[in-house]
Protein backbone atom coordinates (compact mmCIF):
# COMPACT_ATOMS: atom_id res chain seq x y z
CA UNK A 1 0.00 0.00 0.00
CA UNK A 2 2.82 2.39 0.86
CA UNK A 3 4.45 1.89 -2.54
CA UNK A 4 1.13 2.46 -4.29
CA UNK A 5 0.71 5.76 -2.44
CA UNK A 6 4.26 6.77 -3.33
CA UNK A 7 3.62 5.97 -6.98
CA UNK A 8 0.39 8.00 -6.90
CA UNK A 9 2.25 10.99 -5.44
CA UNK A 10 5.01 10.70 -8.04
CA UNK A 11 2.39 10.89 -10.78
CA UNK A 12 1.26 14.26 -9.36
CA UNK A 13 4.72 15.79 -9.58
CA UNK A 14 5.38 18.30 -12.36
CA UNK A 15 8.65 17.09 -13.82
CA UNK A 16 10.65 19.69 -15.78
CA UNK A 17 10.96 19.26 -19.50
CA UNK A 18 14.30 18.57 -21.16
CA UNK A 19 14.46 22.22 -22.27
CA UNK A 20 13.77 23.51 -18.73
CA UNK A 21 16.42 21.17 -17.32
CA UNK A 22 19.01 22.34 -19.84
CA UNK A 23 18.21 26.00 -19.15
CA UNK A 24 18.52 25.49 -15.39
CA UNK A 25 21.82 23.64 -15.90
CA UNK A 26 23.23 26.53 -17.92
CA UNK A 27 22.19 29.01 -15.21
CA UNK A 28 23.84 26.89 -12.51
CA UNK A 29 27.07 26.49 -14.52
CA UNK A 30 27.28 30.24 -15.17
CA UNK A 31 26.71 30.91 -11.47
CA UNK A 32 29.40 28.41 -10.48
CA UNK A 33 31.89 29.97 -12.91
CA UNK A 34 31.17 33.49 -11.60
CA UNK A 35 31.57 32.40 -7.96
CA UNK A 36 34.77 30.48 -8.79
CA UNK A 37 36.28 33.51 -10.52
CA UNK A 38 35.31 35.77 -7.62
CA UNK A 39 36.77 33.41 -5.01
CA UNK A 40 39.94 32.98 -7.08
CA UNK A 41 40.34 36.75 -7.27
CA UNK A 42 39.76 37.19 -3.53
CA UNK A 43 42.27 34.40 -2.83
CA UNK A 44 44.91 36.02 -5.05
CA UNK A 45 44.40 39.44 -3.46
CA UNK A 46 44.57 38.05 0.08
CA UNK A 47 47.69 36.02 -0.78
CA UNK A 48 49.33 39.18 -2.13
CA UNK A 49 48.35 41.17 0.99
CA UNK A 50 49.74 38.47 3.30
CA UNK A 51 53.01 38.26 1.36
CA UNK A 52 53.30 42.05 1.43
CA UNK A 53 52.64 42.15 5.18
CA UNK A 54 55.20 39.42 5.87
CA UNK A 55 57.84 41.29 3.85
CA UNK A 56 57.24 44.38 5.98
CA UNK A 57 57.98 42.44 9.18
CA UNK A 58 61.39 41.20 8.05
Amino acid sequence: EFLEECWAELKKVHWPSRKETQAATVVVLIGVIIVALYLGLVDAVLAWVIQWALKLKS
